[in-house]
Parts: structure tokens; sequence; C-alpha cells
């Protein structure tokens, strides 16, 4: 379990450097049609839908890979 953990916190670190860093590559996230955005005079909600959907067939197709 340690050693999930350990991992999850580098893959976050790295995610995070490379949104930093290469801001271009992660410009499209929250931006596609589907991303519910609303603003009002007192705050943002934003949910993003259709990125979720995404990264989490690419999580899913990664986890499958490594598993095999």
């Amino acid at each position: 379990m340690a050693k999930w953990i350990m991992l999850l916190g580098v893959t976050l670190l790295v995610i995070g450097a490379i949104m930093s860093y290469a801001p271009w590559l992660a410009s499209w996230f929250g931006k596609l049609p589907g991303d519910i955005r609303i603003e009002t005079e007192k705050g943002i909600i934003f949910i993003p839908i259709t990125s979720m959907v995404i990264v989490s067939i690419v999580l899913t197709l990664l986890v499958n890979l490594f598993r095999r």
C-alpha cells in the first residue's frame, strides 16, 4: 500500500510540473464542449465533465496496460 501511495505522489508531482512548465500541454483541460462553467458576481462554478471522462479513459487504459 505504501508503494502505491508513493507512486501516486510522484505521479501527481510530475503532472503538476508538466502543467507549470508546459501550460500548452494542459491548455485543453476545462475548455472542452461539455465542461460547465457558471460565472456569477458571487463566484465561479466549474464542472469539467468532458475533461474528467477523457482523464478517466486515459487512466483506465494506462492501468490496464501496466496490470497485464
